[in-house]
């Protein structure tokens, strides 16, 4: 018999689950807030174009080491320390940002956000879910993953936003995020944890996630969909900027911002036709929407259109939502509750190496071939793989039909 893992606190839980949502949001709009200004560092400092990503890597590798280390901590020492940690990262990412005068301490910076995001991404999804009642149980869903995504959008556009039309480019922007992360990590002292039978947070240990029987037969479709969506989102971050100013001659940096938020956006409101559709077929719809935008975002830059760019942006995002919300509810139906955090945890794994690998593999082929020419290439690969994906899903789920 499994017992249930949850504390049960129904009427602290039914208020909960919104305020827990937006510490995720704002713990995850910090990620990408640097985004629209590494031209403003590039002028302060000075480095290329690969410099961009290898900074940009640091923080994937960040969140893929504490994912892999201690993705599944929080099903042990309870959900609430290990967000309150993951504030903390945060705020001390913000503050190194606030001092940045060298590519050391943007890799530092980068490296303490990317820790953040490791703690938040798998234990704040499942503590969404947790503290939602029964009945709001696909709204926590949403919530949980519109969080996710939404916070990554909100980060460039905050940050477009008052470095364009705002003093102190470089400081407020940080500044803001660090009075949102006060008041997130207020909201998250104020929630109930639920974890029962908790270890104090000391007792931690690096452990492995492991994947039960259950998860497994829906892992593998579920992270093929997220390796997919997430590679799309991290070309979007890490080199759309330099694309806008070199290609389009685009240096406004408030649209630099609105074009990586539409990606976001059109990522959050895709997940709105999930409930419709059904996780099991939203994956491979997911995969199929994604592959549109990929070839959009070929268009764009093999003609330099800035509408192509953005509808690419709308398009791609909302392939990548359809497929990342199926995703995690496949998963999270299939966990059992003692074992939640771990399994979401190892799914932002593979999301992760997502961002992480294309984006590498685009850093170098810029010197070569060209920042065009290179997304060319990694647009090309990335649709094979989003065709491979759906296919396999296509055939599995004739398979069980």
């Amino acid at each position: 018999m499994v017992t249930d893992h949850r504390a049960v606190r129904p009427a602290a839980a039914r208020a909960g689950y919104l305020p827990a949502a937006f510490a995720f949001a704002v713990a995850m709009a910090g990620t990408t807030l640097p985004t629209p200004l590494y031209g403003l560092y590039r002028e302060r400092i000075g480095f290329s174009e690969l410099t961009v990503t290898v900074v940009f890597a640091v923080y994937a590798f960040g969140v893929i080491g504490v994912l892999l280390l201690v993705g599944n901590v929080s099903d042990t020492v309870g959900r609430r320390p290990v967000l309150l940690c993951g504030l903390g990262f945060a705020a001390c990412s913000a503050v190194v940002f606030l001092a940045a005068d060298s590519v050391a301490l943007l890799c530092l910076g980068r490296l303490l956000s990317g820790l953040s995001a490791g703690l938040f991404t798998g234990t704040a999804t499942a503590y969404v879910l947790e503290l939602a009642p029964a009945r709001h149980r696909g709204r926590a869903g949403f919530a949980a993953t519109a969080a996710n995504m939404g916070g990554l959008g909100c980060g460039p556009l905050l940050s477009g936003l008052l470095s364009q039309y705002a003093p102190r480019p470089l400081v407020l922007p940080f500044v803001v995020h660090l009075v949102l992360l006060a008041a997130s990590f207020a909201l998250v002292l104020t929630l109930p944890e639920t974890v029962a039978g908790t270890r104090p947070l000391r007792t931690a240990r690096p452990q492995r996630a492991e994947l039960t029987p259950e998860v497994r037969r829906v892992f593998v479709p579920a992270g093929l969909a997220a390796f997919a969506g997430f590679s799309l989102l991290g070309v979007f971050t890490s080199v759309s900027p330099a694309f806008l100013a070199e290609a389009l001659d685009v240096h406004n940096r408030a649209v630099v911002g609105l074009v990586v938020f539409a990606a976001f956006l059109a990522s959050t409101l895709g997940q709105l036709l999930v409930p419709r559709l059904g996780t099991a077929r939203a994956i491979p719809l997911g995969c199929l929407v994604l592959i549109a935008g990929l070839a959009l975002l070929a268009g764009s830059l093999a003609w330099a259109v800035l509408a192509l760019l953005v509808l690419a942006a709308l398009v791609g995002g909302a392939g990548q939502g359809m497929g990342l919300r199926g995703a995690v509810g496949e998963v999270a139906t299939a966990s059992p509750a003692e074992h939640r955090g771990g399994a979401l945890s190892a799914l932002f794994v593979v999301a992760y190496f997502g961002i992480s690998v294309p984006v590498i593999g685009v850093g170098p082929l810029t010197g070569p071939l060209g920042l065009a020419h290179a997304g060319l290439v990694f647009a090309a690969c990335m649709a094979l793989l989003a065709a491979a994906s759906g296919a396999y899903l296509l055939r599995r789920a004739d398979a069980g039909a």
